[in-house]
C-alpha cells in the first residue's frame, strides 16, 4: 500500500471569496485529494492581523468551511479545521520563535513593504513567518503548494526548521514547495488582478443574476462590433479561458479576430461557463450557510484530527528542548 504524501494549504478568512480565490488555490487544493492526505485549514490567527471585527471574522470564517463543503471536501478522508482551535500551534510558533533570527524576519515582503510605506508595524506582521512555520512543521507536511511569488514563505519555513534541527536535534520533516508554475490569475471588473483590496471581484457564490451583473462590469475596450478585437488583451477573455473548454476558446478567439461580435456577447458566454461550472454548487453552498450548528461540527471534526497530530509534533519538539510530554489533545 503506497503512503500518500502530505500536503498543507492555509486561506484566510478576509472578505468575500471571489473567482480568484476560486482558480488560485480552493480548486487546486480540491484536487490534491485525489493523490495527497490533505490538510486545510483556515487561517484565523494569520487574519487578526488586519480583521479587527470579531463577527465578520466568524461569518468569513463559515464563508470558507460552506465554500469548501459546497465543492467536495471529503472531511473524513482529509482534515479541515481552523487554524484557532489548534492552541498547539501557538506553543510551537514560541519555540522557533527563540531560534529564528530578527534579520530572518526583517528578510519578509510584507515586512519590508509595511516598514517601507512608514506603516506601524505591529508583532503579529513581524512574527507572522514564524506562525506560518508552525503552521506548516507541525502537521509533518511534506508538501505546501505555493506560486512562485510565495516560495519565499516555503524557503523561510525551511530556513527555521533546519536550524530547530541543527541546535536540538532531528525534530522536523523539512517540507517542500510544490511549486502551481500555473497558479490562476484573472482580472477583476476594472482590468487589474482580482483582489479584495481593489474591490474588483466577481463573487464565487452569488444569485445568477448578481454573478451575470458582476461580469457585465468588467471593463473593456471601445472597439465597435465590426472592429477586429485581440482575444489575448481583451479582461473578459481571460476569465472566458478558465471555464471554457478548449475548443469554445478556439471558436471565441477567432470571432475576436474576423470581427462582427460585440463585448455584450463574450460577456454572456463568460457568465453562462462561469455558471455552469459553478451553479450546480450554488443551493448546497447556501443551504449550509443558513445552517451554523452543521459549520462547527465539520471543524470540530476536523480540529480532532489535526489536534492529533499537532500534539505528537509538538511533544516531540518539547523533548528536543528539554520539557516534558503534554497530555493529549482534549
Amino acid at each position: 500500500m503506497t503512503v500518500k504524501r502530505r500536503t498543507l494549504s492555509g486561506i484566510k478568512p478576509t472578505g468575500v471569496p471571489h473567482l480568484g480565490n476560486y482558480l488560485g488555490m480552493i480548486k487546486p487544493a480540491l484536487a490534491l485529494q485525489a493523490t495527497h492526505e490533505a490538510f486545510y485549514f483556515i487561517a484565523d490567527y494569520h487574519a487578526l492581523t488586519t480583521v479587527r471585527d470579531p463577527k465578520l471574522m466568524r461569518e468569513q470564517t463559515y464563508d470558507l468551511v460552506a465554500i469548501f463543503a459546497a465543492l467536495g471536501m471529503d472531511f473524513d478522508a482529509h482534515t479541515f479545521f481552523r487554524q484557532s482551535d489548534i492552541p498547539e500551534v501557538t506553543e510551537l510558533t514560541w519555540l522557533l520563535g527563540c531560534v529564528t533570527p530578527f534579520g530572518l524576519l526583517e528578510r519578509a515582503h510584507a515586512f519590508k513593504d509595511a516598514r517601507t510605506k512608514g506603516q506601524d508595524v505591529e508583532h503579529g506582521l513581524v512574527s507572522y513567518p514564524v506562525l506560518m512555520a508552525a503552521d506548516i512543521l507541525i502537521y509533518d507536511s511534506h508538501d505546501v503548494p505555493v506560486g512562485r511569488d510565495q516560495q519565499q514563505h516555503l524557503e523561510m519555513t525551511r530556513d527555521i526548521a533546519q536550524r530547530f534541527n541543527h541546535i536540538f536535534g532531528e525534530t522536523f520533516i523539512l517540507p517542500e514547495a510544490r511549486i502551481e508554475e500555473q497558479v490562476a490569475t484573472i482580472p477583476g471588473t476594472d482590468g487589474r488582478k482580482m483582489s479584495k483590496s481593489y474591490n474588483n471581484t466577481l463573487p464565487l457564490f452569488s444569485t445568477e443574476k448578481e454573478l451575470r451583473k458582476a461580469v457585465m462590469r468588467v471593463v473593456t475596450d471601445s472597439k465597435g462590433v465590426e472592429d477586429v478585437k485581440d482575444p489575448d488583451t481583451c479582461n473578459v477573455f481571460q476569465i472566458f479561458r478558465h471555464f471554457a473548454p478548449p475548443e469554445a476558446q478556439a471558436q471565441w478567439a477567432e470571432r475576436y479576430r474576423s470581427g462582427g461580435m460585440g463585448y455584450g456577447e463574450i460577456k454572456q458566454a463568460t457568465f453562462e461557463a462561469i455558471n455552469a461550472e459553478i451553479g450546480p454548487h450554488r443551493d448546497a453552498y447556501f443551504a449550509l450557510r443558513k445552517d451554523p450548528e452543521r459549520m462547527e461540527a465539520i471543524l470540530a471534526h476536523g480540529a480532532a484530527k489535526a489536534r492529533r497530530i499537532a500534539r505528537e509534533v509538538l511533544n516531540r519538539a518539547r523533548e528536543r528542548c528539554g520539557y516534558i510530554r503534554m497530555n493529549g489533545a482534549t
